[in-house]
């Protein structure tokens, strides 16, 4: 997909390729802005909506930082990125806390930070009521299997690993 809004020329890049090592990436935040915000605006029929940022995609402080003054809450998969999102303002339910294959003490450390937890499989369920406690709250990762197709963005559902399906 070509970039169309792509804000620096060509020359601008070589530049920064002079002054810093290769490779690196480069972020411009009034696209990122921009972005969210239209997201924002597409599900706005939808009350409530929130969009969680996967931190594992970029944990990077400064982009965490704008997102969250978009809105966005954070999206963590591991204990430390529920460490870093907390330490960058997420509070409560602007995180979110889904994983697999998790030892017990990030399970804690969602409980204690007051985060959404979205569970992988059943199985979770009474290992945390016996070991540390249901929250009050909690989700469930859904994978439909095969009720529905993919494509090349998601992959095959059929093939997924994680997520509890329709009939369990």
């Amino acid at each position: 997909m070509p970039i169309t809004d792509f804000p620096y020329t060509d020359q601008q890049v070589l530049e920064l390729a002079k002054k810093y090592p290769t490779p690196f990436h480069i972020y411009h935040e009034e696209t990122i802005r921009n972005t969210v915000r239209g997201l924002k605006d597409a599900f706005s029929w939808c009350p409530g909506y929130k969009n969680y940022f996967a931190v594992k995609a970029t944990p990077n402080p400064h982009i965490m930082q704008v997102l969250k003054e978009e809105g966005c809450g954070a999206d963590c998969s591991s204990g430390t990125e529920l460490v870093l999102s907390d330490r960058m303002g997420f509070k409560g339910e602007d995180m979110v806390f889904t994983s697999n294959n998790t030892p017990l003490k990030e399970f804690k450390k969602a409980k204690e930070l007051g985060a959404l937890v979205n569970l992988d499989d059943l199985s979770h369920v009474e290992f945390l009521h016996k070991a540390e406690g249901l929250p009050e709250l909690i989700s469930f990762r859904y994978n439909p299997g095969p009720e529905r197709t993919g494509n090349v963005l998601i992959g095959d559902p059929k093939e997924a690993k994680f997520g509890s399906t329709k009939d369990q």
